[in-house]
Parts: structure tokens; sequence; C-alpha cells
């Protein structure tokens, strides 16, 4: 058994604390959000009065923050000094690789271990323990860290050094913007030269055009029950989240000068996307704006 304080207790943090618990882990959580507070403490979390007071005892903090920023300042303002060295912190963010790399010194000029870890697979993942971890830092830290990752995900992947994680992630991510960008537009073409959603599905699905965000987020209700498209798009993974992320990638190829303009591109459909009604839409809702825009009418 390990102690374990986990800060940041959302959509994703909740139900990953959840799961560390049912492995059998003393988990003590806390958030700055009272609604994440009650919920965790409906779902038969322990939860502290405070971050400092939830690590103070731990053997591993993990955070789940919304920012970089929400990161350091939480490591400056007081996490770091109140853990005992050795602690082992893992960032479960999705930040920027520099801010990860600043994240992994400031752990380790406190004599502590550190990774970042972030994650793949939404909220589904995260209540299933399904979840795909993307991990920067050694291989001794990375070794420590095994068995809690692997209760909370299927897939655990070391991807290098400080800061290696995010850029998988970085990466990650800009394949499936793009990709579902793709798989959107192929159905409103599709719509509009007259082919059925199951048909175009049946032969993209076995064919060069299987992908992620095809077979499991396909953007429209009928093909995949699951996917959020027969919901009305409640996500899963928003929107805003999906534009956020991209804003990581910008910055990694402004950083790095590579030739992505499939990424800056859908970088830009997706924040026009996200600052308008598709924020708190999973990001497949992407192929509303699509068939707005498209002009005239579909074929008969």
């Amino acid at each position: 058994m390990t102690r374990v304080a986990f800060l940041g207790l959302g959509h994703m943090g909740l139900p990953m604390a959840l799961n560390l618990a049912k492995a059998g882990h003393e988990v003590i959580g806390f958030d700055v959000v009272p609604a994440a507070i009650d919920a965790a403490r409906a779902g038969g979390l322990v939860v502290a009065d405070a971050g400092t007071d939830a690590a103070a005892s731990a053997d591993v903090v993990i955070t789940m923050f919304p920012s970089g920023r929400h990161v350091i300042d939480a490591y400056r303002d007081g996490l770091l000094a109140a853990t005992a060295p050795g602690t082992l912190f893992i960032d479960c963010s999705t930040i920027a690789v520099d801010e990860a790399r600043d994240a992994h010194a400031l752990a380790e000029a406190a004599g502590h271990r550190s990774l970042d870890a972030p994650v793949s697979g939404g909220v589904v993942g995260a209540e299933n323990a399904t979840l795909a971890f993307m991990v920067g830092g050694s291989d001794e830290h990375f070794e420590a860290a095994r068995p809690l990752l692997e209760a909370m995900g299927r897939r655990v992947v070391r991807c290098g050094g400080a800061g290696l994680g995010q850029a998988a992630k970085v990466c990650n991510n800009m394949i499936l913007a793009v990709s579902q960008i793709a798989v959107a537009e192929a159905f409103v073409l599709g719509e509009r030269l007259g082919l059925s959603h199951q048909a175009l599905f049946d032969v993209a699905s076995n064919a060069s055009g299987q992908c992620w965000a095809l077979t499991t987020n396909c953007p429209v209700p009928g093909p995949v029950p699951t996917s959020p498209a027969n919901r009305d798009y409640q996500p899963g993974f928003a929107g805003a989240l999906m534009s956020k992320d991209l804003g990581l990638a910008e910055q990694a190829i402004d950083l790095t000068g590579v030739d992505a303009r499939m990424g800056l591109l859908a970088r830009e459909i997706y924040k026009e996307f996200a600052d308008g009604a598709g924020a708190g839409q999973d990001f497949s809702g992407i192929i509303t704006t699509i068939r707005a825009e498209s002009r005239g009418a579909a074929s008969a």
C-alpha cells in the first residue's frame, strides 16, 4: 500500500483517485473547487483541508491541474516544502514541455523525485482505469510509479527523460485533432454525395481510412453507439481542452521550427470552435461547424 496525495479532483482526477483507492492504496485528495470536494466525499474519498495537508505524509503526490502555471505555482507555494525528502511527484496535467521540465527541476532541487505523466483516454478512460500514460523522467522513478499508473490505466509508456511525456502527448493530440477534422469532413462530403453514414463507416473502418477518430469517436450517431455523437456531443473530451492542447502544440511548433501546417490549421479550427458553442461539446462536434460552413444543400 502506498500513501498518495491526489490534488485536482475534477472530471479526470476524481475517478483516477478513486481507482487508486480501489486498488488498495491510501489516498487523500484535495481540490480548490468546493463542488469537487463534495463530489469526492460523496464518492467515498478522504479529503484534506489543504493540498499541503494532503501531501504532508504522502509517499507520492499526484497532480492533475488545468495548466502548467498551476503546477509551478503549487510547487513553489509550499507543496514541495510540505513533503518529506524523496517524495515522488507525478504530474498528470497536460502542460507545455518547458513547463514540465521546470517542474522537474523544482522538484529535484527540493530533494524529491519527479515524473511528468499526462494521460489519454478521456473521462471514460479515467472511470474505467483504461487510460494511457505517457511518462517522462528517469527509468528508476518510472518503475517506482508503475504500480500506481497501472492501477489507473491500461497502457503505461516511458517516453524518455524529463518533459518527454508531455512531448508525446502534444504530438499524439495533434494527430488526433487533424484526423478528427478529416473524418468529419469526409462524413459531410459523403452526406452531400448521397452516401449513408453506415456505408461510409463500413468501408472506411475496414480500409485505409481506419483511425480512432472514426472507430471510437465517430462524429455521426449510429455506427459507433458509444461515441459522443449519440448523446448530442456531450464530452468526452471537450473542444476547449482540444483547443488548449493544440495551443501547446503551437508553442512546440514555434519552438522547434517544424513545418506543421496541418497541425497549425487544426489549432485555428479548434480555437474558433472552442471560442463559440464548442467549448463544452465533445471535440467530435466539429462536424456541426463543417456542415454549417459548407455551401449548398445536401444531395438528394
